[in-house]
């Protein structure tokens, strides 16, 4: 089928945007933008006038973004327009929003396991699409204070949680011990555990109740969201991932070079040099080419699903050394595409292991770029969300 569609893309500082608009354009869609602030999110009003006056000038077949804006499913479903999005965060409360059940919303969700959570509670607006990578323009991306001279040995490029917007975790510190205590146990015990999170069936009424007295979560009138889901993916998967980045950079640390970048410049341990934030569209490519090794440590929320970090990694042309996660091993071939490992100790292993093997390291990487550019590009994702969207008609 080839379609040649009106598209209104909305435009916010969502890390895809451009890649997706390249490939857009690339199939041939008359594609319009239309820039979506942070602060008309929330307003159906301002988001009516903004959004309301672009469908009636453009005209548009759909319209799509990075991520789902429940004012934006209104707005269409008054319209009679279909309302695509594309959801790249695990957790991402606004799925769990009663618009979502809007018929004119295809919401796909890289997540596996929250598109089977909301499949099998009857929501049929949904559907199953993993994440995607530009490759040509990853590979072609040059590089930051020398980073292509390929001259790291081991990389991680992400979020430590370690700043204070982040730090929900610390509200809890003055819990009653016993509350406090299985807080910690949980924690230590997810953080164990790889390929299932199980945080959320350990939240017990009892300490629901506690918790609920220090930081309330009822879900307010726009999201059904369940407080146990609401506490186990945005507070304990993320002291869970703050603990484990944290840990395994002091440990690799100790043994070879390091480098981190990330937006917490203070963070220090031995051995790993902190180089700040990266651009994504600019110097992230270049970091993942020029580094040895390419750490993904999943952010815990992220129950199956593959990282954007991952392909990104995979995309540049970079050797990816990551924790094991269901849908990687089901997308691409173990130690012939990337290399994931059980725990600390495997991970220690294999990183002394193929900082020292370079022909075969080399070698993953190459296979894991060409099977990105095969598979995971953005325009076979387009055509499979606009197979969804028009296949039948």
């Amino acid at each position: 089928m080839s379609l040649h569609l009106k598209i209104t893309l909305i435009q916010w500082n969502s890390y895809c945007h451009q890649d997706m608009l390249t490939a857009l354009k690339r199939q041939g869609h008359s594609v319009t933008n239309l820039p979506f602030p942070e602060g008309i999110r929330t307003s159906k009003e301002q988001a009516q006038r903004l959004l309301g006056k672009a469908l009636r000038e453009q005209s548009p077949d759909l319209v799509f973004s990075f991520n789902y804006f429940p004012v934006i499913s209104e707005i269409c479903q008054e319209a009679g327009v279909r309302y695509l999005s594309w959801v790249y965060d695990s957790p991402y409360i606004h799925v769990y929003s009663y618009t979502i059940l809007n018929p004119c919303n295809l919401v796909f969700l890289f997540d596996y396991a929250v598109y089977e959570e909301l499949r099998s509670a009857g929501i049929s607006t949904v559907y199953y699409l993993p994440l995607a990578a530009d490759a040509k323009r990853l590979s072609g991306v040059g590089g930051k204070d020398g980073a292509a001279q390929k001259s790291m040995d081991i990389s991680f490029v992400g979020s430590l949680y370690t700043e204070q917007k982040h730090r929900i975790y610390a509200r809890f510190e003055n819990t009653p011990p016993y509350v406090k205590g299985y807080l910690e146990a949980i924690v230590q015990a997810q953080k164990k555990v790889y390929g299932y999170n199980f945080l959320r069936e350990l939240l017990t009424p009892d300490i629901l109740e506690a918790l609920q007295k220090v930081w309330p979560t009822d879900p307010d009138a726009l999201t059904v969201m369940s407080p146990q889901a609401i506490y186990a993916d945005y507070v304990f998967s993320r002291q869970v991932t703050a603990l484990e980045r944290q840990e395994i950079l002091t440990m690799l640390g100790e043994r070879h070079r390091v480098s981190l970048f990330t937006h917490d410049g203070s963070w220090q341990a031995p051995g790993v040099y902190n180089r700040g934030n990266v651009d994504y569209y600019t110097e992230m490519p270049a970091v993942f080419r020029s580094s040895k090794i390419n750490l993904n440590i999943t952010l815990r929320s992220i129950k199956t699903g593959i990282p954007l970090r991952a392909l990104d990694i995979m995309g540049s042309g970079g050797f990816l050394l990551t924790n094991f996660q269901p849908e990687l091993v089901n997308f691409f071939e173990p130690d012939v595409d990337f290399v994931f490992y059980n725990d600390y100790q495997d991970l220690l292993e294999k990183a002394d292991y193929y900082l020292s093997h370079e022909k075969e390291r080399e070698e993953i990487a190459a296979n894991g770029f060409e099977r990105v550019c095969r598979e995971h590009t953005y325009e076979k994702r387009i055509k499979e969300m606009l197979d969804t969207a028009f296949g039948a008609e």
